[in-house]
């Protein structure tokens, strides 16, 4: 038996946790479900306990925003401590997340450490002020290529692996593991044509933060409107910047045609997706989109930005969605997409065909076997298969 550690500024139970901290906990619980010891270490938040177990995975939270990465050094130093006198096993690997910022673990801890990023965060620094991100820009693009630049790295995209090499990271020590798809809850069976919402549906599921730039989905519904006026959005999601956005549907005259849902039950996240016609996603960066596939599996297709870096994994523009250059272009693909039906329903039933391609169990397996080459010296890279596809990159 193997002991991780999995650090993490947030867990998805945390208010602005999303799918980069669902990630983590799914390779968590398969290695837990594989005999393994897992500590998630992550930052506290009110209503938290300091300590807790979920799905075989031992959830260590302090420190704040900032301050979780002090603590968790902290954390590390005395772990190492009590390795070395015999009173706790050493962490036999560990996952570094960097959100923007990791938490430089191989420094502190002596294990064997894999840097995983989602992807880069040129586009997200600005919303900390000047400062902290001309700071935090220069850890991420500058320190931490250098420091962990004879890591073993992991991004879910291959993406946003070309902007890690852009920035530095060896190539030959980049690999890609992609996201999973949780299945769709019982109870809720999978969206098809005819049992859709009477009239267009758009969907947005996301943190509303403002990198995610739901703005441009009222944007867009303003625009349609005239037009369809049996058009409606559904926002999923909370976030810190919901009142900017209740203000930007106000501004625009769309409040009546829109519902922004606020954080919901998995049970009703896919009610809604179930309903929706197109799924918008006009997020200014993704590693991934976990959202595509989610909804994917109700046969509803993705308009994203190009520039979004990971979309142009997850969608595959012109099949299972589309992929544009910015806010003109979606409404305009949008509007194509609803006039006409037949190029609708073969995106969802592509969306939904690529989709199941995808599992957490799959993710897992690579996980673990990425993870017990690291604890070995032995680096890869490319898109990393599981271990019943051959263990080795595909």
């Amino acid at each position: 038996m193997a002991r991780y550690l999995l650090l993490c500024w947030r867990d998805s139970s945390h208010p602005q946790g999303g799918g980069s901290e669902r990630y983590l906990e799914h390779i968590g619980r398969y290695l837990a479900a594989s005999g393994h010891e897992v500590v998630f270490r992550t930052a506290k938040y009110r209503g938290a306990a300091r300590t807790e177990s979920a799905g075989g995975v031992t959830f260590r939270r302090g420190g704040r925003r900032l301050s979780v990465y002090p603590r968790a050094c902290l954390f590390l130093l005395r772990e190492r401590a009590a390795a070395r006198m015999g009173r706790r096993e050493a962490f036999s690997a560990v996952i570094d997340t960097q959100n923007g910022v990791p938490f430089f673990a191989a420094t502190f801890s002596g294990a064997p450490t894999v840097v995983l990023t989602h992807h880069c965060h040129r586009e997200q620094w600005p919303v900390a002020g000047p400062v902290l991100a001309r700071i935090g820009w220069w850890i991420e693009s500058r320190l931490s290529p250098r420091v962990h630049r004879r890591r073993q790295w992991l991004t879910v995209s291959r993406p946003s692996a070309a902007e890690l090499a852009s920035l530095g990271v060896p190539a030959s020590r980049i690999a890609v593991i992609r996201n999973g798809v949780d299945p769709i809850p019982a109870g809720i069976s999978a969206g098809t044509p005819s049992g859709r919402a009477p009239g267009p549906r758009l969907v947005v599921l996301s943190r509303l933060v403002p990198h995610k730039h739901v703005e441009d989905a009222l944007s867009l519904l303003a625009e349609l409107l005239p037009d369809l006026p049996d058009l409606h959005l559904d926002v999923i999601g909370g976030g810190w910047w919901e009142p900017q956005l209740r203000e930007h549907a106000d501004a625009l005259g769309v409040s009546g045609a829109t519902t922004f849902h606020g954080h919901v039950s998995e049970h009703r996240k896919h009610e809604i997706l179930r309903a929706a016609t197109v799924h918008l996603m006009p997020s200014r960066k993704e590693g991934w989109g976990l959202a595509v596939m989610e909804a994917g599996q109700h046969r509803v297709p993705t308009i994203g930005y190009t520039h979004a870096a990971g979309l142009r994994d997850s969608i595959d523009t012109g099949r299972t969605g589309i992929l544009v250059d910015g806010l003109d272009g979606m409404i305009a693909a949008t509007r194509e997409l609803l006039a006409d039906r037949p190029r609708l329903e073969r995106m969802g039933e592509a969306a939904r065909d690529k989709a199941a391609g995808f599992s957490w169990e799959s993710a897992g397996a690579a996980a673990a076997w990425l993870l017990s080459e690291a604890a070995t010296g032995r680096v890869h890279s490319g898109v990393i298969a599981p271990p019943a596809d051959s263990g080795r990159e595909r």
